[in-house]
């Protein structure tokens, strides 16, 4: 067996280091100091090389002794809490659902430095049960307060057989370069219907991490969207897996970068058994020296025969200097399927440009109209009318800015 030769550890992963063991996580300390941050090498971190990106390591969060401001409001919403990694205490829950808390983190093994970290680093875990179907959107606002710090946190979510539900996860915090390592474990009975959407508002100084994993039993319906609108580094990981025949999903994300920023959306899609579909539409949006990333790769297993599933990135880059990095990827085992992926990257039409600026319509408000139409697709399937205007000013606040 071939000796591995420890890499050079630079200060980022020092720091790292040091945070493992502090918490008794010496094994994947040990580990860690053998391997150090993924790089290019590494085929899914091959756009978003950590070594490069990742600096300086903030010190672990201390407990959050204020709170600003939600940064998304929903109106009507029930509202739960995760503040530097600790679950906060909440009102009566809706109708049908149960909230409480364990200890660790959500997620199970994988081999995934962003996994194995908030494996190690996160002491609590949200946990949210929809024993029935659910009115009211619930979100739960995860946050990180006060000086500079690294905060790991966890929620785990379980929709029982039948029942339904929308939940939006919210990213924010003061304006200090916090470094944050999200994950949600979301898994849907039989017949469940989830709508799940995270969206990242933290400030740019902010390092956003993000890892949901999704497990779909036989006739469960998902629909996710991630949206990245905030920190300057940002990666989001979404793991799934169709474990139950006729279960159905579609994936959806946006990323907006500007000046300095780089977002990275990594998907992993696992049709494991027989008579499942997915439909993945990511979008990105580039303007400034930015550089915006999606990675997307679906495995059909051998036994995953009628498998449906159809994968399409397209990007927008608004200025000359932008970087749109697309990577879609098919794995297919089984002969009886039907699958595809695409990706298209581009600046606006000047056609369509053209057309409106010749009816008077200014540039600026030209341009902003285009886009507009360019994400519709990902917010026109959303019921909820006040979720709905909530992210549509999010995304105009984008625009605006």
């Amino acid at each position: 067996m071939a000796l591995q030769i420890p890499v050079r550890i630079g200060p980022a992963e020092q720091s790292l280091i040091d945070q493992l063991n502090s918490v008794g996580a010496t094994a994947e300390a040990t580990r860690f100091a053998v391997i150090g941050l993924p790089t290019r090498k590494v085929e899914s971190y091959h756009y978003t090389d950590l070594k490069q990106l990742l600096r300086t390591v903030p010190p672990l969060a201390s407990v959050a002794t204020s709170a600003s401001p939600p940064a998304l409001r929903i109106a009507g919403a029930h509202q739960l809490m995760i503040a530097n990694g600790a679950v906060q205490e909440s009102s009566t829950a809706p109708a049908g659902v149960i909230v409480g808390k364990t200890a660790g983190s959500a997620l199970g093994p994988r081999d995934d430095l962003l996994v194995r970290l908030n494996s190690a680093l996160a002491t609590e875990t949200l946990s949210l049960v929809l024993e029935s179907s659910v009115d009211p959107v619930i979100q739960i606002d995860r946050r990180t307060e006060g000086p500079a710090g690294h905060a790991a946190d966890s929620a785990r979510i379980f929709v029982a057989d039948g029942a339904s539900a929308t939940i939006v996860e919210t990213y924010s915090g003061s304006n200090e370069p916090h470094l944050t390592n999200h994950a949600s474990f979301v898994q849907l009975g039989k017949g469940a219907t989830l709508t799940h959407i995270t969206v990242d508002l933290s400030s740019k100084s902010t390092t956003h991490f993000a890892t949901s994993e999704y497990l779909l039993a036989e006739g469960a319906r998902l629909r996710t969207l991630t949206i990245h609108a905030g920190a300057g580094l940002a990666r989001s990981q979404v793991f799934a897996r169709f474990a139950g025949e006729r279960a159905h999903a579609d994936f959806t994300g946006l990323n907006l970068v500007g000046d300095g920023q780089h977002g990275d959306i990594t998907i992993d899609i696992s049709h494991a058994v027989p008579n499942t579909t997915s439909k993945e539409i990511f979008k990105a949006i580039a303007r400034g020296r930015s550089k915006a990333v999606f990675q997307g790769r679906i495995v059909v297993a051998r036994d995953a025969q009628k498998t449906d599933a159809k994968m399409m990135m397209q990007g927008l880059m608004l200025s000359d200097e932008a970087e749109i990095l697309s990577k879609p990827e098919l794995e297919i085992y089984a002969d009886d399927v039907v699958c595809g992926h695409g990706s298209t990257c581009g600046a606006l039409d000047e056609d369509h440009m053209f057309y409106l600026m010749s009816r008077g319509v200014p540039k600026a408000e030209a341009e902003t109209m285009l886009v507009r139409g360019f994400l519709a697709e990902l917010t026109d399937p959303i019921v909820d009318a006040a979720l709905k205007e909530a992210l549509e000013a999010v995304l105009d606040g984008w625009l605006g800015g």
